[in-house]
């Protein structure tokens, strides 16, 4: 009898514990969701400030307990994204935090209550040239803040014999051209540091 009485608790704790835990279908605010989030980003890389997803980017879309809507894309030239059932959507000038709310309203025409993320896992609209007397001319990604020197040294550094005083750095914004002035020599050894200025998308390093 005490046997069996004691079978009946262990079986009655068992069922407790087991109704503390949180259930498989935890809802989007949960810290099961959460932790979904978290582990996603993993995957991503941090965008620089004030990042805006271009032509060329790749995302990773994650929807979270509706993964048939989920998938890696890279956004085409004409700014947009291919994702099942929701078809094409722009993304283009946005940051990944508008195209979250936004796809998740366009998923709300097919699913009750979606939880999106948005990870960007590789920055390509984001390129600035360099041209001229370097190692390695060509174009560069700026997946993160990258200056003057940074590039000169990501092209490999000037070629022989050349002193890089009068490197110009070309900025096209709208109908608006920029010059401004780069001495190689002068900066690296600590001088006229505020030439050494943070790049954009689009400008080119002239290095004669």
């Amino acid at each position: 009898m005490w046997i069996s009485a004691g079978i009946w608790l262990v079986m009655a704790t068992s069922l407790l514990a087991a109704g503390a835990q949180a259930p498989v279908g935890a809802p989007p605010g949960s810290s099961r969701a959460l932790e979904v989030r978290k582990l996603a980003a993993n995957r991503g890389i941090t965008p620089p400030a004030g990042y805006l997803i271009g032509p060329d980017d790749h995302l990773a879309i994650n929807f979270w307990r509706d993964k048939e809507l989920s998938a890696d894309v890279i956004v085409r030239p004409d700014g947009r994204i291919s994702l099942p059932l929701l078809n094409d959507v722009d993304a283009a000038g946005l940051t990944p935090e508008a195209l979250r709310l936004r796809l998740v309203e366009e998923a709300k025409r097919f699913v009750t209550d979606p939880t999106a993320t948005v990870i960007v896992t590789e920055i390509r609209s984001r390129r600035a040239f360099i041209t001229g007397n370097v190692e390695k001319p060509g174009a560069y990604m700026l997946n993160t803040s990258m200056t003057v020197l940074q590039l000169i040294a990501s092209a490999g550094g000037l070629k022989e014999f050349v002193g890089g005083r009068n490197i110009v750095v070309v900025r096209t914004e709208g109908a608006q051209h920029a010059r401004f002035s780069f001495d190689y020599q002068a900066v690296v050894k600590g001088r006229n540091l505020q030439q050494n200025i943070e790049l954009r998308p689009g400008d080119t390093v002239i290095v004669p």
